[in-house]
């Protein structure tokens, strides 16, 4: 009997290490391989602030690529505020289909603002954070379409840069209406995955929309890293099919901000960055860029798409958690500190 016992009591631990080992085993097989090489400084320095992602991309090939933590090639991951730089995409392909000049008033899409200081707000000064405006919601929360464009004028055009939602979503209603009056479907989201997406091969996971059913354009996209870096390849490429003189505004600075063109981030001396917790630091990357030539998207929770235009790279990184990255005790990104680890 009581050799009968000890032999159960046997085979239950033999059983509880087999579970145990098969569980390590299991845990093991999810956690992804060491990653060694050129690119293991960089790929360390991002799973350990929360990557998910790390994508490196040359002439349309991959040369490098990670999916630490939760991560991995088929997820699509929220790029925040990295949405902003689709909007400039935008109006050098609808420039290009002769749908607006970025030098045209505002006003004369948006009837509302003939009258008043905004009629000389282009749609150049919205794209580039230039337009003076002071709107409601914030970084977080858009104003619908509607909303935005009840914004009042606050500053001369031009003058300074102010980052926020609103001018994005104002840019979302003048499209609304370009397209309407030009017979197309009215969503600027549906119309770039036709004019462009498809062709390169992107389809976005998600695009959050807002109470009016209307894209969010300052934030709200989700892809996957090998898209994004399509699109960025794309880019970096020339953007084929876009205004030329658009897509060369897209990395001019303006007096405002020599560290911000239009939709996108310029990395050099003089950036001015956003709010303090959304991780960008104008001094650190105006450090980091000293003898590059960088512009980058960038979101919440450290989000990036760097354009390496002098090295013909396109690198992404996404990351998860996004609230967590705002908070004191989080390990912070900085962009100084990565760009430095890649190697040259």
């Amino acid at each position: 009997m009581i050799s009968t016992r000890r032999a159960m009591l046997a085979g239950a631990g033999a059983a509880v290490f087999v579970g145990c080992a098969n569980a390590q085993g299991l845990r093991n097989r999810n956690k992804p391989p060491p990653v060694d090489g050129p690119y293991a400084p960089a790929a360390e320095y991002s799973a350990a602030r929360r990557g998910v992602s790390l994508l490196v991309m040359q002439a349309g090939k991959v040369l490098f690529e990670t999916y630490p933590n939760p991560g991995g090639p088929a997820k699509g991951w929220e790029l925040a505020s990295g949405t902003k730089s689709f909007t400039g995409v935008i109006a050098a392909l609808a420039s290009a289909d002769g749908l607006l000049n970025i030098d045209e008033p505002a006003a004369k899409t948006l009837v509302e603002w003939k009258n008043d200081k905004r009629n000389t707000i282009t749609i150049r000064h919205l794209l580039t954070l230039t337009a003076g405006l002071k709107g409601e919601g914030d970084v977080a929360r858009p104003p619908n379409y509607l909303d935005a464009i009840k914004a009042k004028p606050m500053l001369e055009p031009g003058k300074k840069f102010d980052y926020g939602p609103t001018p994005f979503q104002c840019f979302g209603e003048i499209m609304k209406r370009k397209l309407k009056a030009a017979g197309q479907p009215e969503d600027p989201v549906a119309w770039l995955q036709v004019r462009l997406f498809n062709k390169i091969g992107v389809k976005p996971t998600d695009w959050k929309r807002g109470a009016d059913g209307n894209p969010y354009l300052p934030q709200g996209a989700h892809l996957h890293a090998r898209d994004w870096a399509r699109f960025g390849q794309w880019v970096m490429d020339g953007a084929a099919g876009a205004d030329p003189g658009v897509y060369k505004a897209l990395f001019e600075p303006t007096t405002a901000n020599p560290g911000y063109g239009l939709s996108w981030w310029l990395l050099r001396p003089g950036l001015i960055g956003t709010s303090p917790r959304s991780g960008i630091d104008g001094d650190a990357i105006g450090e980091a860029a000293l003898g590059e030539d960088v512009v980058m998207a960038a979101g919440a929770g450290d989000q990036r798409l760097y354009l390496m235009r002098e090295r013909g790279l396109v690198i992404v990184r996404q990351a998860n958690e996004i609230l967590k990255a705002m908070t004191p005790r989080s390990l912070k990104w900085r962009d100084d500190e990565f760009l430095r680890l890649l190697p040259t």
